[in-house]
C-alpha cells in the first residue's frame, strides 16, 4: 500500500442533501478523512458515523463558524499536506495524486487550487483560481464561463477553499486560518499571507471537483453572505497591507467599496453590506483585530512590491470578465 501524504479536511454544517455524495466519491482516493461538524442537527452527523465509519470526525457543540471548524480539523492532521474540501463537492477520480503532483513540482508552492466546475452543469467552470485587486475586492476566475477555457496550469493569488491542498509545514510557520473571518475570504487571506512570505499558490486543473455553491448560506446573494463579505472585505486589506500601502491604495479601496455598496443596493441588501461594513472597521479597531495584522519586515519588501503590482494589474483582469 502507497503512504498516505494528504488528509482530506471537510467542514460540515447541516449538510445532509450533500455529504454523502462528497464522502463516497473520496472512498478511492489515497488520503485519509476528518470531516468537522459544526454542532448539525439535521441527521448528517448521524448518517457519517453509519455509513462512513473509516472517517474520523470532529463533532463540536455549536455552529463556530467555517473557519473554526476546518482550523480543528487541520490540527489533527499529519501528513505532508492537507486538502480542505466543501462539503458540498464532488471529487473526480485522481483529484488528489493531481493536487499532491502539483505540489511536489514545485518547492516555493504553498497551495493548489483544485478547477471547480458547477455541479449541475460541468462544462461550466464555478472556480478556475481566486484573485484580488487594489479595489478590494476578491474574485473567481472563469466563473460560468465554458470549462475547457481553463486547461492549462497557472499561478493564481489564492487558492479558493472550497478546494484545494496546502503545505502543512508552511501553516505551521504563517498560521492557520484566521478565526476573526467566521466565514467568506479567510482563504485569500491566508493565500495573501503565503504571498507576502514569498510562496506561491497554484492553479491545478488536472484536479476537479463539482461544487454545488452557497449551499450553506442559500444562495449566490443573501444577506448573511453580503454582510460577512463586507465585513471581512475591510479586515482582509487593514490586516495585510503595510501602513504607506494601505495609504496608497486608500483612493481604490474607496471607489472598490463605493460600488459595492451600489451593486448590493440594487439587489436589495445595501443595508447589509453597509452594516458589514462597519463591523469590519470595528474589527480593525478592536485589539483582537489589531493583534492579527502581519507585521512588516524590511526583508519581505519584493515580496509587498511584487504583490502591489499584481493589485493593480488585477483591476483590469477584473473589469475583463
Amino acid at each position: 500500500m502507497s503512504e498516505v501524504r494528504s488528509t482530506v479536511v471537510i467542514p460540515n454544517y447541516n449538510g445532509m442533501e450533500y455529504v454523502e455524495k462528497c464522502l463516497a466519491s473520496l472512498q478511492k482516493e489515497p488520503a485519509g478523512i476528518i470531516l468537522v461538524d459544526n454542532g448539525s442537527t439535521d441527521g448528517s452527523r448521524e448518517l457519517v458515523r453509519e455509513k462512513f465509519p473509516e472517517v474520523r470526525m470532529i463533532a463540536l457543540d455549536q455552529n463556530y463558524g467555517f473557519c473554526t471548524a476546518v482550523n480543528r480539523g487541520m490540527e489533527a492532521c499529519e501528513t505532508t499536506y492537507v486538502i480542505l474540501l466543501n462539503n458540498d463537492t464532488v471529487a473526480e477520480p485522481g483529484f488528489v495524486r493531481a493536487l499532491e503532483k502539483a505540489m511536489d513540482g514545485d518547492h516555493r508552492a504553498f497551495s493548489g487550487g483544485a478547477r471547480m466546475v458547477n455541479l449541475r452543469h460541468p462544462e461550466w467552470i464555478d472556480d478556475a483560481g481566486d484573485y484580488y485587486c487594489a479595489l478590494g475586492w476578491a474574485f473567481a476566475a472563469g466563473r460560468d464561463k465554458p470549462r475547457e477555457n481553463y486547461d492549462s496550469p497557472r499561478e493564481i493569488f489564492s487558492a479558493c477553499g472550497g478546494a484545494c491542498i496546502f503545505r502543512r509545514r508552511v501553516l505551521n510557520q504563517i498560521g492557520m486560518l484566521d478565526e476573526n473571518h467566521f466565514a467568506y475570504l479567510e482563504d485569500v487571506d491566508l493565500g495573501y499571507r503565503a504571498r507576502i512570505y514569498g510562496y506561491r499558490n497554484l492553479y491545478v486543473p488536472q484536479a476537479v471537483v463539482r461544487h454545488a455553491g452557497s449551499a450553506s448560506s442559500g444562495s449566490r446573494y443573501n444577506a448573511f453572505k453580503a454582510k460577512q463579505t463586507a465585513r471581512n472585505s475591510v479586515y482582509l486589506a487593514y490586516k495585510n497591507m503595510p501602513p504607506a500601502q494601505l495609504l496608497l491604495n486608500l483612493p481604490f479601496l474607496l471607489i472598490g467599496f463605493l460600488v459595492k455598496q451600489l451593486f448590493f443596493l440594487r439587489k436589495g441588501l445595501g443595508g447589509s453590506w453597509w452594516k458589514g461594513t462597519a463591523e469590519g472597521l470595528r474589527l480593525c479597531c478592536c485589539e483582537e483585530g489589531r493583534r492579527r495584522r502581519v507585521r512588516f519586515v524590511g526583508r519581505r519588501l519584493p515580496f509587498y512590491l511584487g504583490i502591489q503590482w499584481e493589485l493593480w494589474r488585477n483591476i483590469w483582469y477584473r473589469l475583463k470578465l
